[in-house]
C-alpha cells in the first residue's frame, strides 16, 4: 500500500527551504508583489516570515502554491532548453 505522501510534491520540503528558494529566485521585492503580505514587504527576513507563515494557513498555502508554480516553470524551461539543443545538434 503506497504511503499517503507518495503523490505530494511538497513531501520532504521544509517551509524554510521553500522560502529560501523563492527568495533566491524572485528576491524579496518580487516575492512581496506576488504574495502581498507584510512580512515580505516591510523589513523582510526569513525568520519573521517563517514565524508568520507557520501560524497563518492561508499565507502558507499561497507560498506553497507559488513554490510549486516556480518549480513547474523551471522544469518547463529546462525541458525546453534540452529539446532546443537536441534539435540544433548536427549529430
Amino acid at each position: 500500500m503506497p504511503t499517503p505522501q507518495a503523490r505530494n510534491p511538497l513531501h520532504g520540503i521544509t517551509l524554510e527551504a521553500m522560502l529560501n528558494e523563492l527568495v533566491a529566485h524572485f528576491g524579496w521585492p518580487e516575492l512581496g508583489y506576488q504574495i502581498h503580505i507584510r512580512c515580505f514587504v516591510l523589513d523582510p527576513s526569513v525568520a519573521s516570515s517563517l514565524k508568520f507563515l507557520r501560524k497563518t494557513p492561508w499565507a502558507r498555502e499561497k507560498v506553497e502554491s507559488l513554490y510549486l508554480f516556480m518549480r513547474r516553470e523551471q522544469a518547463r524551461v529546462s525541458k525546453s532548453q534540452v529539446t532546443h539543443h537536441t534539435k540544433n545538434d548536427p549529430a
